[in-house]
């Protein structure tokens, strides 16, 4: 098992956004939708809390991409 790597440039820039509590888009490879704050991430998976504090995990495999909400 592959160690998590908080030194990669995604790692730091979700941590950035777990730290600043900043809402986020993230897309999936099926085209879906995800809206909320980066509760926490690991090697393999993001948490997402939404508007109604329900937590997502998602698996990093599946992100098209990542960004702040505009």
């Amino acid at each position: 098992m592959a160690e998590f790597q908080t030194g990669l440039p995604s790692s730091r820039q979700v941590q950035s956004a777990i730290r600043e509590k900043k809402e986020v888009e993230i897309k999936l490879l099926t085209d879906d939708l995800i809206l909320g704050k980066v509760s926490w991430q690991d090697q393999d998976c993001i948490c997402i809390i939404d508007q109604y504090d329900q937590p997502t995990i998602v698996w990093r495999h599946a992100i098209a991409f990542l960004k702040p909400k505009s």
